[in-house]
């Protein structure tokens, strides 16, 4: 899993540095040089799509989506072993289904360009797609782990426990 994250954190960083990149020359363009660039704005979104997605995937292999555990700190590790088997079950049902409708959407959209850079929105929508299955991948492996007991703990979890 290690290997995992940094390989879609490296992508992410990657996407983000050239958005960093590109907003900067865009607003050197601009205002200093008086040339807007006409294809920056587009090429942001499409790489903010992009960013966010990866990113979701990172954080649900290290464990850092949003949780509510006021109910699951009340009850027995046996139980709340099984009510998350149970959760995550389910929810890497519905990523599939997110996953299958996003493709769904990006093969409609293959033929449709973007005004400015021509790029098939299907390279902008296929995002949702890649962004589900990795989620629901990384849900299954936990799933795997509860139903089987061994431990789920991320792996960033565990090095900074270490380090208190």
């Amino acid at each position: 899993m290690k290997l995992s994250f940094k390989l879609v954190s490296a992508l992410a960083g990657l996407l983000v540095f050239a958005l960093i990149a590109i907003t900067a020359a865009s607003v050197v363009a601009r205002y200093v040089l008086g040339t807007p660039i006409q294809w920056t704005e587009e090429m942001s979104a499409f790489l903010l799509i992009w960013i966010v997605f990866l990113g979701a995937i990172a954080c649900e292999i290290e464990d850092h989506h949003l949780k509510i555990d006021v109910v699951t700190m009340a009850l027995p590790d046996g139980l709340v072993r099984w009510l998350g088997a149970i959760v995550g079950a389910a929810s890497v049902g519905l990523l599939g289904y997110m996953a299958w409708l996003g493709y769904v959407l990006s093969e409609s959209a293959a033929l449709k360009k973007t005004q400015i850079l021509r790029i098939s929105w299907f390279w902008i929508d296929i995002a949702v797609t890649v962004g589900a299955i990795g989620i629901a991948l990384v849900m299954a492996w936990r799933v795997w782990l509860l139903l089987t007991g061994k431990p789920v703990d991320a792996p960033e979890t565990e090095d900074m426990s270490r380090e208190h």
